[in-house]
Order: C-alpha cells, then structure tokens, then sequence
C-alpha cells in the first residue's frame, strides 16, 4: 500500500471538503459539479481508511488490555483478524483508477456494412442502452440522428448522463466505456424472404463528455459551414441552412449536426461532440506514449475490432474480448447489460492488481 499516495488523496478529500462548504463556490454550478464528483470519488476511500484507523485502535486498545489480563487474548487475535481484509480494500482502492468514471458519456452508432440490415441494429443497440440508462436511471439526450428508411438509424449521437453528483465517483462512462468497437449481429433480416441468416455489424464509440475546461478550442481552428438538414433517402427536411458542419483544421476531425432548427442550436450540439471527441484523441496520443503495459486492460482494446456477436437464432450474446458468453440476448437487448460489464469491469481489475507497479493513472 503506498502511504504517500494514501496521505496526498486524504488531503485532497479534505480540501475538497472545505471548498464544498464555501458558500461562494455555488455561484458556479459547471465547477460545483466538477468538485462534488471528485468529493464522492474519494469519499468510499476516505470512509475505508476510517474504518482501518478505527480497527488499528481497537486492537492497539486490545493489547493493552491483554498486557494487564491475559484473559483478553482472544479479543486481541480477533480484532487483528479483521485488518487484513480492510487493508486490501484500501490497497485496492489505491490503485490508480480512470480518471473519467467520474463523466457523462456520448454515445455515437454508426450502421455499417449490410445496409438497412445495419441500421435495424444499429437501432436496436440504440434501444439496449436506452433501456439500460433507464434502469439506471440515467438522463439520455439525441444530440444528433439520422434515420433509415425502415424505422433504423445510419449515424445518431446520444448524451447520456447522471442526475446530480454520481454516487462514489462511478459515473456513465465507468459502465458504458466497454462499450466502443464493431458490435456484430447474426439473424435473419426483416428484409430476408428466403430465412438466410445474414452478418452485418454497427459500430458504437463512446466518449467521455468533455466539458469547456477539459480541451482547449481556438476559434481560428475551425471552419464552419452550413447546409440544408436532410432525412432518410436524402430528401430536404429543412427549408433553411440551418445544419452545421465543423471541422477542427489541425485535427482533421468533423463534426455534423442537423437535429435543431437553428443553426446556433447546431452549433452548440456540434461543439459539444467536437470537445468529447478531440479530449477521446488526446488521451489516446498520451497512451500511445505510455508503457505497452496498458494494453493487457480490457479498456484499451481497439475500437476498431470487433468486440462482441449477438446472434439471435441461438438467443446468445459473446464478448471476444474476455470470451463471455451467455443465452439471454433477449435480455441483454431490453437493457439487462450488467452482467456483460460486471465482467468487463472484473477482468479490468485484475488487469490493474496485476499491473499495479506499470499500469499508471490515464492522463
């Protein structure tokens, strides 16, 4: 257990406290969110090195006890029984941990290869995390769609995120960052006369919500232009140049948006998946730099590669990243994806106790 990781964490938790309590700070609501999701952050820590403390004291006091009546020996074996276990929690809990489990998320879904087949999973993977945001009670938000043909999705951007301070700093993106990379799906279509079953994929990438302070943008970096919305087949649904494009110039990223009827709105929608998206390119380039070590965690698998197959005729879901698998896909897609991520999240862990003289905190 690293003492001085301990000590400098207990003081920022106490720092934290008494900025909570100054009145003056609530005049500045983006930055009240930012310190009560630290503060709950290292709330559990704090609690767990009390308990430790507490149970330090009582043997210390049961030993003194023992010293003038050796009849309280067996107190003494009894409270040192219950150290161990409260000292590899907090050991745990010391274990540099993501910095953004604290963050809302967006949530992009691309249909991809196998046409309105695609986009009809790319809807239902919408609904799934719908459904599970519900459960959770989580806020969702359409930032940005656009819609197929038959009632599927091409491209939607959705803002899911907690009401109020999330509680012990396990905000959206600490259960829903598993979720980035090509998602494949076996079945056969609606569109399918003969019962083939036919393969096409989505693809999800999840961002970390960004918020102004986080990622920098200079207004000469951009270029923005509208254009006329469009809905499914491409036809006008807009009257009016009100649909955005901005494109951050030394990034190369783009960024659309047409869900609003104004082009401020667009703007705004647009920004917001911009920040998200280059502070998600930031934090790659610094991993890049970093140790090979962080590759072992489940987290950083690739986006690109495909990371889980849904196949109905055997009702089964499988996770290639950990080899999960399960023959509840009914109910994994009416929201029930606990215990996919429960096991992403478990074998994340390990990766870290594993690795936790390499793995270092994620810039």
């Amino acid at each position: 257990m690293s003492t001085d990781r301990l000590t400098t964490l207990l003081a920022e938790y106490a720092e934290l406290e008494k900025r909570m309590e100054d009145p003056s700070i609530h005049s500045d609501q983006a930055l009240v969110r930012r310190v009560g999701r630290r503060f709950a952050e290292l709330a559990p820590l704090y609690a767990a090195n009390a308990e430790l403390e507490a149970a330090r004291a009582d043997l210390a006091a049961a030993k003194e006890l023992a010293a003038e009546d050796p009849g309280f020996a067996a107190e003494v074996d009894a409270v040192a029984a219950t150290l161990p276990p409260l000292e590899e929690k907090l050991g745990e809990m010391l274990i540099p941990r993501d910095p953004n489990d604290a963050k809302d998320v967006i949530i992009e879904i691309k249909a991809g290869e196998g046409g309105q087949e695609s986009a009809l999973f790319a809807g239902d993977l919408l609904r799934m995390y719908t459904r599970y945001a519900e459960r959770h009670g989580w806020v969702v938000e359409v930032i940005d769609s656009q819609e197929s043909d038959l009632g599927g999705v091409k491209d939607i951007s959705v803002g899911v995120r907690t009401k109020g301070v999330p509680d012990g700093g396990h905000g959206v993106w600490s259960r829903m960052k598993w979720e980035g990379g090509v998602h494949r799906v076996q079945r056969v279509p609606v569109t399918e006369s003969q019962g083939r079953i036919h393969t096409s994929a989505a693809g999800v990438l999840v961002l970390p919500e960004a918020e102004e302070v986080d990622v920098e943008i200079a207004p000469n970096d951009l270029r923005i232009d509208v254009f006329r919305s469009s809905g499914p087949g491409g036809q006008s649904v807009n009257t009016t140049d009100s649909a955005v494009r901005i494109t951050h110039i030394p990034t190369g990223t783009v960024v659309s948006c047409q869900n609003e009827k104004s082009q401020l709105q667009n703007k705004e929608s647009a920004l917001r998946i911009l920040r998200s998206r280059l502070l998600a390119i930031a934090q790659e380039e610094a991993d890049a730099a970093a140790s090979d070590s962080r590759k072992a965690q489940v987290r950083t698998v690739d986006r690109s590669e495909r990371i889980r197959t849904y196949n109905f005729p055997q009702n089964r879901i499988t996770d290639h990243r950990i080899g999960y698998t399960a023959y509840n896909l009914d109910l994994v897609l009416g929201g029930e994806l606990d215990a996919v991520l429960d096991a992403l999240a478990e074998a994340d862990r390990a990766a870290r106790l594993a690795g936790e003289s390499e793995i270092g905190r994620r810039p």
